[in-house]
């Protein structure tokens, strides 16, 4: 007899939900983060946001602005805990030159989508990015609309 095994639970902690609809992504890049403790602690409770985070690449690092991980009262007693800091990302040395020359000759941002689990890892999805006008991203709207309106109406047909 074969067993089935258990369905994995997600293992995204947090989304950049908006960065699709205000950017186009382009290349994705898998980034190791450094945290401390407390902050590790904190993720597990799911208090980790990504919304107005961005990448900086400067002097061979990238570095992740704007994430918020709120602190735990009961982990964080003896440290001084600073919810938006600068946390370092770790990535091949090739990345980083790719990523640096992007963003600086062809003007992309780098922006963070997603963290998530790999085994005890927490990782950093990011991409580079080129803003979106304003009539792409209606014309990005009215696509996802239309996409839900023909499943409703594939939905309907085949009942």
């Amino acid at each position: 007899m074969s067993k089935k095994k258990a369905a994995l639970p997600d293992p995204t902690i947090a989304r950049h939900k908006r960065a699709s609809h205000e950017y186009h992504l382009e290349t994705r890049y898998e980034a190791g983060l450094v945290l401390f403790g407390w902050e590790l602690k904190s993720i597990r409770a799911g208090k980790a946001q990504l919304t107005d985070s961005y990448v900086l690449v400067r002097d061979g690092e990238a570095f992740l602005l704007g994430a918020n991980i709120t602190p735990l009262d009961a982990a964080s007693t003896h440290v001084i805990a600073e919810p938006q800091r600068t946390r370092k990302l770790l990535l091949h040395a090739k990345e980083l030159a790719e990523l640096y020359m992007e963003t600086q000759q062809k003007g992309y941002t780098c922006v963070a989508l997603r963290l998530y689990w790999k085994g005890k890892h927490v990782k950093c999805e990011i991409a580079l990015a080129k803003g979106k006008q304003s009539h792409d991203k209606r014309e990005a709207t009215k696509d996802k609309d239309w996409a839900r309106q023909k499943e409703r109406l594939m939905k309907s047909h085949n009942r």
